[in-house]
């Protein structure tokens, strides 16, 4: 393991909590583990671990980044990981206003309503 695959799976823990990890790690196979270890070493060991900006605009920009790319699948993920980065929920409204801007109406609403029922459910949970 090197050093970047290291720290990209402690950031990666503290961004998205060890339940979120564990689940991913043990579902991993022989055949996504080459994505799996470039995920790790670069999303989170590079770009996740700088510290050139906080956790906290990393989520509000990944958010944006998800909705105006139309990658909704991994937008209720970074929600719930928004509890370890410090980005509140107005900080993620004015994100994705500003998606509605730059990209587009649609991409922002939909954006919107996946946060919506991701805070719901957080809520039930506790």
């Amino acid at each position: 393991m090197t050093d970047r695959h290291a720290r990209g799976m402690t950031t990666r823990r503290a961004v998205l909590g060890d339940a979120h990890v564990d689940r991913a790690e043990a579902a991993k196979t022989d055949f996504d583990r080459p994505f799996q270890t470039l995920i790790t070493e670069a999303a989170w060991g590079t770009v996740w671990s700088d510290d050139t900006i906080t956790r906290r605009e990393r989520s509000m920009l990944t958010l944006a980044l998800l909705a105006a790319t139309g990658n909704f699948e991994e937008i209720p993920m970074h929600i719930r990981a928004t509890a370890n980065t410090g980005a509140s929920r107005d900080d993620i409204l004015q994100a994705f206003l500003h998606v509605a801007i730059y990209a587009g109406v649609p991409a922002a609403n939909h954006a919107i309503k996946l946060a919506k029922q991701t805070f719901a459910e957080m809520e039930d949970k506790g």
